[in-house]
């Protein structure tokens, strides 16, 4: 069925790939970069990276020592989960930096899909330091034990500040690309963490209730995984190769239909090729001939900028022996 030899219509567009966002980025940017040469994370993001894990890294050991000496469970959680925090951070700063790796030997996309595996990591990472919370949390509700409950207040307080300010650092780019968004969770998660670690302090200095120590570490266990659960959703979508969430596989096949000489369509494939790049290819049956060079950049262009699809691949037959492409089994 694939003779290119009387279907020769391939269009990759790929010098305007840039603007395939996902996640309804209305722009392209990094345009002229050249193949490969996606900014998956902005300048600006990387000084968010350097701040967010220079910063974090300190308040893991501070939250870790004064946890230690207080006897709280839950400033030694909240300790944990910036651990994990950094730990995620490294890794989607390593994923982007990787995503601006031109293509190389088998790697024909670059590196761009590491963003994707870093993003379900981040989402493990998070999911794995809430269990960690929960089940030390659980321990300490059958046997509560005092705390230092001032100095908890004081270096959770400083928690809240750090990761606030870093979570803000995030914010702009959180609707773009989930990577981004898995950053925002996770500092505003722990900022989360880190005010109810200062409640629940205050609260036990108040009435002595010990128990309100783990018992906040529990409330703030649920909240983290409420809201992990659209990252986790997310990024397994992307690792299947799901058309990007948003994606309207119909308008889309509508809009190739109505292309002028266009009598069928088939082997229409959506999916993304990185956090912020969508990928899109399909057949295109033109009985009247190759509509040639125009009609296949005019086609691409259009796809960029109503269903932001960023690489088109658009494979055209004439209807010359291609029996087998309108056969059932390959309609999309």
């Amino acid at each position: 069925m694939d003779k290119h030899d009387h279907h020769a219509g391939h269009h990759h567009h790929d010098h305007h790939d840039h603007a395939g966002h996902d996640h309804g980025h209305d722009h392209g940017h990094g345009h002229g970069l050249g193949h490969g040469a996606h900014v998956h994370a902005p300048a600006s993001f990387g000084r968010a990276f350097a701040i967010g894990i220079s910063l974090n890294t300190a308040l893991v050991i501070a939250q870790g020592v004064y946890g230690y000496i207080a006897n709280s469970t839950a400033l030694l959680a909240d300790a944990s989960h910036n651990l994990s925090d950094v730990l995620g951070l490294i890794m989607a700063w390593g994923a982007s930096v990787a995503a601006r790796r031109a293509p190389t030997g088998r790697f024909t996309y670059g590196f761009r899909a590491s963003t994707i595996l870093a993003a379900l990591a981040n989402a493990v990472f998070l999911l794995v330091a809430t269990g960690a919370i929960g089940w030390e949390a659980i321990l300490r509700l059958r046997e509560p034990e005092p705390i230092a409950g001032v100095t908890v207040m004081i270096v959770a307080g400083i928690g809240i500040l750090i990761n606030g300010a870093t979570a803000m650092l995030f914010a702009s780019g959180r609707k773009d690309d989930i990577n981004i968004q898995g950053a925002f969770l996770h500092m505003a998660g722990d900022a989360a963490v880190s005010l109810g670690v200062v409640v629940s302090a205050a609260l036990i200095i108040w009435t002595g209730w010990l128990w309100l120590d783990p018992l906040a570490s529990l409330l703030i266990c649920a909240v983290i995984l409420w809201s992990t659960t659209g990252l986790l959703r997310s990024s397994i979508d992307m690792s299947m190769a799901a058309a990007p969430r948003g994606t309207d596989l119909d308008a889309i096949k509508g809009f190739l239909m109505q292309r002028p000489g266009v009598s069928d369509i088939h082997d229409l494939h959506v999916w993304p090729i990185s956090t912020t790049e969508t990928a899109l290819t399909c057949h295109l049956v033109m009985l009247d001939g190759h509509p040639g060079d125009a009609f296949l950049m005019e086609t691409a262009q259009l796809l960029r900028t109503s269903h932001r699809i960023g690489h088109t691949t658009i494979q055209i037959e004439t209807g010359q022996d291609n029996g087998c492409a309108l056969a059932p089994d390959n309609v999309v």
